[in-house]
């Protein structure tokens, strides 16, 4: 294929360290001699950075490789890699039942790309999906793919070592390893003057983040402090939290600095004690609430959303019922809600049995998106008439007229541009709302 190898497209699906980590490869290979294309036809090879959360995440990434398979009927040269999560789960599977797939990359080896395309180049299938326990790419400072210029992410730990009975991400991404605390500082103060307004720390569990080195140790909540400190005017937001480890201290931080964003997203999963043993939660639902409750004290105008899984096994009515009954308690702006869906080679598959039947996942799934309709309804009501700061993002989808932008709880609000430009900030009054949108107008300073 000779030189053609050298223009990759990247095509990306699931989380935001998926993004963040497509990011990552992006710059490793731009610095090897390799162009990253954004139009798919005029690419040779295609890299797909793939989701093995739940299996319709699977069928999708295969569904689309048969497509691909398709494309290289006009195209013989072209080559195809499968990156991420699922490269590491199935890559025996992929690599000698797949006939599309070239190259087979997992997570922690993202280094080793440009060896491994040279070898697919020369004609030979290549892979390599070892875990490491010390990769985090501390050092690599990502491309921005796609960006809108004011948002960006930065990874400041890998893996996880929670063990949730019904998830692959400790056997695909391995075991928690914290980046220099320094290095994440450095990298936000880049994106700050590259004009870039809002940065995300990502982590399987960002609250999990520990750096132990000879200056002291580096927590979450003083990491948070240290970029919050770049300049007042970036944004600081972070995802993902988990219950058990949502501290006072960071709850504080976040109340301290005007620039930490006011939204925290705290999975829950089930609102039943007995699901969340199962599960292997590692808190109670008392303790989730007594979570909520902090927040609330601390920050009583910050936007809480959450995770919920329906139908895990052996969830019984009374269980799906404390989990709508929590939902009604907490009051979330929102909400990621899914069946469950059994993953190979995790404990519930191991152990337990997928006894929920797919209609009855499918009538609770409903009765919780129902209730979470009316909940971001609720919410987004009560914001009418607020004024917020807004940074703005872009032009509204709808309305070329209109800009979009996100206040500090994460909710979008759409607004007429008057001569504002995406990377503004500007204080908007909310009219009118919808359960997913503010309608609002520039209150000029």
């Amino acid at each position: 294929m000779g030189d053609r190898l050298k223009t990759i497209f990247i095509e990306t699906y699931g989380c935001q360290m998926n993004f963040s980590d497509s990011e990552i490869v992006g710059s490793i290979l731009s610095k090897n001699e390799y162009a990253l294309t954004t139009d798919i036809t005029d690419a040779d090879c295609i890299l797909i950075n793939t989701c093995a959360i739940r299996d319709n995440a699977e069928q999708r990434i295969r569904k689309r490789l048969k497509e691909l398979k398709a494309m290289r009927r006009n195209k013989p040269w072209l080559k195809v890699g499968v990156l991420g999560c699922m490269a590491e789960r199935l890559k025996e599977q992929l690599m000698n039942e797949e006939d599309i797939v070239d190259l087979v990359v997992g997570p922690d080896a993202y280094r080793a790309l440009p060896e491994l395309l040279s070898q697919v180049e020369a004609g030979s299938k290549a892979a390599n999906v070892l875990l490491s326990e010390e990769e985090t790419y501390a050092e690599i400072d990502p491309v921005r793919l796609g960006s809108n210029g004011i948002s960006a992410f930065i990874s400041i730990m890998r893996g996880c070592e929670n063990f949730c009975s019904y998830c692959v991400v400790p056997y695909t991404r391995g075991r928690e390893r914290s980046r220099d605390p320094e290095t994440i500082v450095n990298e936000a103060k880049r994106l700050f003057e590259r004009g870039y307004k809002e940065i995300t720390l990502l982590g399987q569990n960002v609250n999990s983040y520990r750096w132990d080195c000879d200056g002291g140790k580096v927590d979450f909540p003083e990491l948070v402090k240290r970029v919050a400190e770049i300049n007042p005017k970036l944004r600081v937001r972070y995802s993902t939290s988990h219950p058990k480890d949502l501290s006072d201290k960071l709850l504080e931080v976040m109340a301290t600095y005007p620039n930490v964003c006011k939204s925290i997203h705290l999975p829950v999963q089930s609102g039943s004690n007995r699901m969340l043993k199962l599960m292997n939660r590692k808190y109670t639902v008392e303790w989730y609430k007594d979570r909520i409750e902090a927040i609330r004290r601390y920050m009583p105008d910050c936007a809480i959303t959450t995770d919920v899984i329906a139908g895990f096994c052996g969830e019984e009515v009374e269980d799906h019922l404390q989990t709508l009954e929590l939902f009604s308690w907490v009051g979330y702006d929102y909400a990621f809600m899914f069946k469950y869906s059994m993953r190979p080679n995790t404990y519930a598959h191991k152990y337990l049995k997928d006894d929920v039947s797919e209609e009855e996942k499918t009538r609770r799934l409903e009765e919780i998106i129902a209730l979470q309709g009316k909940l971001s309804l609720e919410s987004y009501r009560k914001d009418v008439g607020k004024t917020f700061e807004v940074l703005i993002e872009g032009t509204s989808k709808r309305n070329k007229e209109q800009l979009f932008g996100r206040n500090s709880q994460n909710k979008v609000l759409v607004f007429n541009g008057n001569g504002y430009k995406p990377g503004d900030y500007v204080m908007v009054k909310v009219l009118d709302c919808t359960s997913a949108t503010l309608i609002g107008e520039i209150v000029e300073n």
